[in-house]
């Protein structure tokens, strides 16, 4: 099964963030993602630029309205992300309880990722979906 571990902090979480040496936090990070990748359970991690570079696409109103970021509180935001695939629900929180730099002010959301499988098989946009999967490697 695949799991999405969703990384979010509050302000007082990217404080101690801007206060870390990037060597450092490259380093940490970089050890937990090798021990994922070595376990075979890694299937894609990013973190995310500052909010502040971003836009919302707000579909409220009949045409959609574009405001640039950040959009929210911190609390609301989420800094990057892991895709594991693991055997269950309660691997993926263990995997979480390990994320290097969490503490106070960080949250992991995690949720499971529907395999294409799940959905109708005999709908069109299903199959083409699993043709380019297919095509692409990623069945």
């Amino acid at each position: 099964m695949k799991f999405m571990l969703v990384m979010r902090a509050t302000d007082e979480g990217y404080a101690r963030m801007a206060n870390m040496d990037f060597n450092e936090m490259l380093e940490t990070m970089g050890r937990f993602n090798d021990e994922l990748i070595r376990a075979g359970v890694l299937v894609a991690a990013e973190g995310l630029d500052d909010p502040a570079e971003g836009v919302v696409v707000d579909y409220s109103s009949e045409t959609p309205v574009v405001t640039d970021g950040p959009y929210g509180e911190a609390k609301e935001l989420f800094g990057g992300f892991y895709i594991l695939e693991v055997a269950s629900k309660e691997e993926a929180v263990e995997w979480a309880k390990r994320i290097p730099g969490a503490g106070a002010g960080y949250k992991t959301e995690i949720r499971r990722v529907p395999s294409i499988d799940e959905f109708p098989q005999d709908n069109i946009w299903i199959q083409k979906e699993r043709a380019w999967r297919e095509a692409t490697g990623q069945l």
